[in-house]
C-alpha cells in the first residue's frame, strides 16, 4: 500500500494512546502486587525497581530498542539498527511500514506505535523483579535491565511481532505477548534466580511470607484494569477485533481465579486470596497470546486450565530448590507456554485471518506455537 494512501485514523490514534496509558498503569500496579509480597523492610526496594524501569527502558527503547524491534528494512533476527523516526509529529506509517505491513498496516502514527510498544518493553523486565526480590544490589539491577532490554527483549519482540521476524514469517501466534513479554520474562527470571540463589532462611522461614495482602490485592485490581489496554490494543485499532481482545481479557482474569482457587481448595482444603488474585493474573497472563484469535468458550478453557496448572506449578520450585521469590516462574513462564500452546488448539479464523492467510487451531498450528515457545 503506497504510503501516501494511508490515512491517520483519529479513533484508531486516541484509542492506541489510550491504551499506551493503561499498560503504563501496569507497572505500578506490578509494583504493588509485588510490595505486598515481600518482607515490610523490603517494599521499597522493589516499589523503587518497578518505578525506575520505566525510566531505563523508555532511554533504551527510544535510542535503539525500538529500532531493534521494529526498525523496517532489518532481517530475520533484527530490525534495521539505524532505523529513526524520521517523519513530522503527527505523520502516517512511512513507505518502509506500508511495504512490510501490507493491508493490515496500523492506521497511527509512528509515535504512537512506537510510544504503545514502549510500555510492552517497560513491564516485561519489571515483571522479572519478582523473581530475586530481596537479594538485588541496585546497581546491578539497572544494569542487568539494561542491557535485557536492548539484548533479549527488542531481538525477540523483532522475531514475534515484526513482519520481518522469523518467528512471524513460520505462523507464530502471539496477539498481545505471552512469548514476547511472559515466557521470555518468565525465563529471564529463572536463570537470575539461579544465579543468585536462596534467601537466608527459605523455604521455611515464617519471615518470608507476604506482609501486606491487600497490597496485593490492590496491585491485582490494577493490573487487571490495565490488562485491557494491554490486550485490546493489541488490535491496533478501535474495532471489532478489540471489542473480542478485551471480553476475553475479563474471561480469562475471572477463569483464571476460579480454576487456582478450586485447585487450591481441593488440594489444601481451603481457598486462600493470594491464590485468588496469583490465578486472575496466571488467567490474564495466558489469554494474553491468545485475546485476538479465540472466543468466549475458548477464553474459558485458556483462563481454567492456566489457573489450575500455574497452582500447580508453584510447588516445583520448592522440589528443585530455586527460589523464585514471588513466583514469576510459575505465573508468567508458565502461564505463558499455556496460552500460547492453547492458541494452536483453540484460534479461529473467522476471529483474526491476520490479513494473510486464514488462522485455525490444528496440529500444524499447535507444532508452529510450541517452536514459539
Amino acid at each position: 500500500m503506497p504510503a501516501e494512501s494511508i490515512a491517520i485514523s483519529a479513533a484508531d490514534t486516541g484509542f492506541m494512546l489510550l491504551c499506551a496509558a493503561f499498560v503504563l498503569f501496569m507497572t505500578p500496579g506490578l509494583a504493588f502486587f509485588y510490595g505486598g509480597m515481600v518482607r515490610q523492610k523490603n517494599v521499597f526496594g522493589i516499589l523503587m525497581q518497578n518505578f525506575f524501569t520505566i525510566t531505563i527502558v523508555t532511554f533504551t527503547w527510544v535510542l535503539i530498542g525500538f529500532s531493534i524491534a521494529f526498525g523496517p528494512g532489518g532481517n530475520a533476527a533484527l530490525g534495521k539498527l539505524t532505523y529513526y523516526l524520521k517523519r513530522g509529529v503527527g505523520q502516517a506509517i512511512s513507505q518502509p511500514w506500508a511495504d512490510m505491513w501490507g493491508d493490515s498496516v496500523p492506521r497511527i502514527p509512528e509515535l504512537a506505535y512506537l510510544a504503545y510498544q514502549l510500555m510492552f518493553a517497560i513491564i516485561t523486565p519489571a515483571l522479572m523483579t519478582g523473581a530475586f526480590a530481596e537479594r538485588l544490589k541496585f546497581k546491578a539491577f539497572v544494569l542487568i535491565i539494561e542491557l535485557w532490554s536492548i539484548f533479549v527483549y527488542a531481538p525477540i519482540a523483532h522475531w514475534v511481532w515484526s513482519p520481518e521476524g522469523w518467528l512471524f514469517k513460520a505462523g507464530a501466534l502471539d496477539f498481545a505477548g505471552g512469548t514476547v513479554v511472559h515466557i521470555n520474562a518468565g525465563i529471564g527470571a529463572l536463570v537470575i534466580a539461579l544465579m543468585l540463589g536462596r534467601r537466608v532462611g527459605w523455604p521455611n522461614s515464617p519471615d518470608l511470607r507476604p506482609h501486606s495482602l491487600p497490597l496485593t490485592l490492590l496491585g491485582t485490581w490494577i493490573l487487571w484494569f490495565g490488562w485491557f489496554g494491554f490486550n485490546a490494543g493489541s488490535a491496533m485499532a478501535a474495532s471489532g477485533l478489540a471489542a473480542q481482545a478485551f471480553v476475553n481479557t475479563q474471561i480469562g482474569a475471572a477463569m483464571g481465579a476460579l480454576g487456582w482457587v478450586a485447585a487450591e481448595w481441593i488440594k489444601d482444603k481451603h481457598p486462600t486470596t493470594l491464590g485468588a488474585a496469583s490465578g486472575a493474573v496466571a488467567g490474564l497472563v495466558a489469554i494474553t497470546p491468545a485475546a485476538g484469535f479465540v472466543n468466549e468458550a475458548g477464553s474459558i478453557v485458556v483462563g481454567v486450565v492456566a489457573g489450575i496448572v500455574c497452582y500447580l506449578a508453584v510447588s516445583v520450585k520448592f522440589k528443585l530448590g530455586y527460589d523464585d521469590s514471588l513466583d514469576v516462574v510459575a505465573v508468567h513462564m508458565v502461564g505463558g507456554i499455556v496460552g500460547a500452546l492453547l492458541t494452536g488448539v483453540l484460534a479461529l479464523d473467522y476471529i483474526n485471518p491476520l490479513g494473510r492467510g486464514v488462522v485455525q487451531g490444528n496440529i500444524k498450528q499447535l507444532g508452529i506455537q510450541a517452536l514459539g515457545v
